[in-house]
C-alpha cells in the first residue's frame, strides 16, 4: 500500500484541550494565553520517494521549523516550544505519521492523519492529549 502525500499548506480551522497540554509542558499561564489565540498554518514538503520532511509551523507569533528522515531519530530542538531537546523519531503506523519524543517529559509525541483534504494532529504529553485539524489549501 502506497503512503499518502502530505504536502500542501493547511491551516488551522479548530483545536481541542491545547492549553492542557501547554500545562503539562510547564508553559507559563501567560504565554498560554497567548498560543491558545494563535492560528497556525502548516507548511508540509513531503518526499514520499526519499522519505524527506519538513513541516514548518507558521503564526504570527513565532514559527517552527522540523526537518528529518522518516525513520530516523534525530535531535530535535524545541526551543522555540517549550526550550527542551529532544530524541525524535517520526514514522509511518498504517498511513498516520507518529512521532515519538524521548526527553524530560513522558509519554510526549504526536500522530498526523489525513481525511480528505483536513489534516488532523493529536499532540500528547504524559497523560494529557490535545487535539488540532487543519484545512488543506486549495
Amino acid at each position: 500500500m502506497s503512503k499518502p502525500n502530505y504536502s500542501g499548506l493547511y491551516h488551522m480551522v479548530s483545536q481541542e484541550n491545547f492549553e492542557s497540554y501547554l500545562a503539562a509542558l510547564d508553559i507559563n499561564f501567560a504565554l498560554r494565553k497567548v498560543v491558545c489565540m494563535l492560528k497556525p498554518s502548516k507548511q508540509i514538503q513531503h518526499d514520499v520517494n526519499a522519505g524527506h520532511m519538513n513541516i514548518k509551523t507558521m503564526t504570527t507569533f513565532k514559527n517552527f521549523d522540523m526537518d528529518f528522515m522518516l525513520g530516523k531519530e534525530f535531535t530535535e530542538d524545541l526551543g522555540p516550544v517549550d526550550g527542551r531537546k529532544c530524541q525524535t523519531t517520526v514514522d509511518w503506523e498504517g498511513d498516520k505519521l507518529v512521532c515519538v519524543q524521548r526527553g524530560e517529559k513522558e509519554g510526549r509525541g504526536w500522530t498526523h492523519w489525513l481525511d480528505g483534504n483536513l489534516l488532523h494532529l493529536e499532540l500528547r504529553v504524559n497523560d494529557v492529549v490535545a487535539k488540532q485539524v487543519f484545512k488543506k489549501v486549495d
